[in-house]
């Protein structure tokens, strides 16, 4: 079995940054709006007031303080709180692979690489621009890639679970140098008109350079193991799909954005998580007090706060649970591959360290790694 490491990383960081003031300002008039249009049925009764966000609520409630998106004007037009892109022709590069190419750029600069060497491109998110063709084979083809690519999805979930796939067919012999790919473009998919999810995400892509340890130039760290698993539940769902118009449901129904029933995922992915990472080390024979540094999914800083705390059997210290949510917000599969890229400094070699993401699903993938 081949050793596998990691080379390279990439943080593709969109040219938008929204605070949480800008946030409830363009909110709070779209409230103003919608109250002012439904007035004749909130006062019978039938329609309840919209209320007013502010940033101390979106702060207290997840630890977010600004986000980074791909189009910033058309989610502030309190009128239509949605990102408006122009459509592109079929000849041109879509905007997910746009991303996904300049944060694998980044990776491969740091690993040495060259495109043509790479055996497997690997596109993991949580919402895909189209169903087909894959946005994996895109980026192949924008990047000069070799080999083969193909797309995941396992919603938040989806970094570690390509990093898993890639670790094991890297150590199986089948190819030696893969991209995992994560471009996450949650403004397109929340309902910004939504009081209770209207702060949560960002835009961002992430890359993670995989290589066998016989052909890496410039290794970081070496994956020592891999877990994954999954429980079923949809109080983290998105129902739309390419059946809605069979379903004569066209009309812009609520359940066709982001969803979550905050309260349940709080409560049941807590304890999922914290028993995931405990087996996990368990099962290596490691002592989950000895990890240096906790790379958590990037959701809510109480969940990860609760988590670290539950693993360490102690408060972390900032620098052993870096959280990067109060400038990038949740970025779906990004936010743990983020805190890994930008918080690795001042570990040193025998170091571990933990990559963890989780979400909907439910959904949970981990990954031990070794600083080298």
């Amino acid at each position: 079995m081949k050793e596998v490491v990691i080379s390279g990383t990439g943080v593709f960081t969109p040219p938008y940054a929204i605070s949480n003031d800008e946030l409830v300002a363009s909110f709070n008039a779209y409230v103003d709006l919608y109250n002012a249009e439904h007035a004749d049925e909130i006062a019978a009764g039938t329609v309840e007031t919209k209320s007013y966000s502010s940033s101390e609520f979106i702060f207290a409630a997840s630890g977010i303080e600004s986000r980074y998106v791909m189009e910033k004007e058309g989610i502030l037009d309190p009128t239509r709180m949605c990102p408006r892109y122009a459509p592109r022709l079929d000849e041109e590069p879509s905007l997910m692979a746009e991303m996904a190419v300049d944060a694998a750029g980044q990776a491969l600069a740091m690993g040495g690489v060259e495109a043509k060497d790479i055996d497997l491109i690997l596109c993991a998110a949580s919402n895909m621009e189209r169903a087909y063709p894959a946005m994996a084979v895109e980026i192949q083809a924008l990047l000069g890639a070799g080999g083969f690519a193909f797309d995941m999805n396992v919603a938040c979930s989806s970094a570690t679970f390509g990093i898993q796939t890639a670790v094991d067919m890297i150590r199986a012999g089948s190819i030696k140098r893969a991209l995992v790919l994560c471009p996450e473009l949650p403004s397109g998919h929340l309902e910004w008109r939504d009081r209770d999810c209207h702060f949560i995400f960002g835009d961002v892509a992430t890359a993670v350079l995989l290589e066998s340890s016989d052909v890496a130039e410039t290794p970081q760290f070496k994956v020592l193991s891999t877990r994954c698993a999954t429980q079923f539940s949809n109080n983290i769902r998105n129902n739309n799909g390419f059946l809605r118009r069979a379903h004569d449901q066209m009309e812009d129904r609520r359940d066709m954005q982001f969803m979550q029933n905050g309260r349940k995922v709080f409560k049941e992915v807590l304890p999922l998580v914290s028993h995931h990472i405990a087996q996990h080390m368990e099962e290596e024979g490691q002592d989950p007090t000895g990890l240096k540094r906790m790379w958590l999914h990037q959701a809510n800083k109480s969940m990860n706060d609760y988590i670290g705390k539950k693993v360490l059997g102690r408060v972390p210290e900032p620098e052993e649970q870096p959280n990067i949510l109060q400038d990038y917000a949740n970025t779906s599969s990004a936010g743990s591959i983020i805190a890994f890229a930008q918080h690795h400094d001042g570990m040193s070699a025998g170091d571990l360290g933990l990559i963890c993401s989780f979400g909907a699903g439910y959904s949970v993938g981990s990954v031990v790694v070794e600083k080298l």
